[in-house]
Formats: C-alpha cells, structure tokens, sequence
C-alpha cells in the first residue's frame, strides 16, 4: 500500500495554510480563507504562491524561497494522520502486509514531518520528489518505492488525491485509488483520472485489501 502524503496520509493543509498567510502578512497582503487554500495545497508550494500573489510574478522564486522557508518553520504543528489512517496503518501492519509513501514534496521536508509525526521508522519506502531523477506523474518514483520495499508494482495499490498521483500508479501497473478526503477541488471530475477506485474515508481501503 503506497500512499501520497500531503492530503491523502497526512492533513498537511493547516500548516501549509498558515505559511502561506504569513508569508502574504510579509508582504503586505490580506490573508486568504482556509477552504480557499485548501484544494491548491497538493500542488504543492509554486501553486500556492501563484494562489495568493497571482501568476507571472517576476518574484515568483524568491517568493517560493521565502514561502518555503516559513513552512519549513512550521512543518507539523497543525498537521495530523487523516481520521482513520492510524487504524489502516496498524491493520496494514498486524496482517503482514507493507506500506510506504510516494510524494512530490523534497526530502528535506518529507522526512522531517514523517518524523515529527512518528512514522519515519514504521515505512517500508519514503519516495520524495527528489529521490529520483522523475517525479510523478512519471513512474519512476513508484517502482523505485516497490524496490526498497520488495513488493511488484501489480501487487500494489496508490492512493492519492491528484490526477498526476493516479496517472503515476496506472503507469506503473499499480490499483490505483482516489482519496476523496484529500485537496481536491470542486471542478475537478475525478472519475476522468481513470483510477481504479475511489473513495471518501480512509476506512473504506479496509473493504479493498
């Protein structure tokens, strides 16, 4: 079982929220609601800047520097498991079976907050986007998770909560499933990702495996 982080294991929107806002109060800007940020936080920190400064900044990469920076401050302080991912980890886990996780977001913070969150040690495979020369939605980064695991890309399920997770699963020969939960946003149609399954909690990847 391989899963995205932010918003398919872990509720990284608060905090990545939060940075944002910050760095918008920096830079003399009101802050933006929540649930405005919230679907844009799996495309990760260029869509958030463009998100609150707009597009074709001549400053996008100091503002992406600089946001990332304020993130990195505030990496976990908000963020928590999913409802329900700490019952699916432990079944997961208690019935032989591995797990592990393929994210675009850099090694130098996916594997602080999978440590502040505690699972660093409990992962069969942590894939970053910089793990690999690829990031998703090419397929690399998947059979590199299946090669620190042991497992073959067709004895696989990833979940995520973006098109570019889905593609990268289907081109690797993994199930693939949609996590309604995660930061999708309300335009997006998910059923033309072409995933093999889709659900709305956590708890509904028990009745799959």
């Amino acid at each position: 079982m391989l899963f995205d982080l932010d918003g398919t294991l872990i509720d990284t929107a608060p905090d990545m929220a939060k940075a944002l806002n910050l760095l918008l109060a920096e830079e003399g800007k009101h802050a933006l609601p929540y649930e405005t940020i919230r679907p844009v936080v799996s495309n990760g920190s260029a869509a958030l800047v463009q998100l609150g400064f707009g597009d074709n900044l001549p400053e996008i990469d100091r503002l992406k520097k600089r946001y990332l920076e304020i993130y990195q401050a505030h990496l976990c302080e908000d963020s928590k498991l999913f409802d329900g991912m700490t019952e699916l980890l432990q079944h997961i886990e208690q019935h032989n079976m591995n797990w592990g996780v393929v994210t675009n977001k850099p090694g130098w913070l996916t594997e602080p907050l999978m440590q502040q969150i505690g699972l660093s040690h409990r992962a069969a495979a942590i894939v970053s986007g910089d793990t690999t020369l690829n990031r998703k939605p090419h397929p690399e980064p998947m059979l590199h998770a299946c090669l620190r695991a042991g497992s073959e890309p067709a004895q696989c399920i990833y979940i995520g909560d973006a098109q570019r997770d889905i593609e990268a699963g289907n081109n690797a020969g993994m199930q693939t499933v949609v996590a309604l939960y995660g930061y999708i946003g309300d335009r997006e149609n998910t059923t033309e990702w072409k995933a093999s399954y889709q659900i709305r909690h956590p708890r509904e990847i028990l009745e799959l495996i």
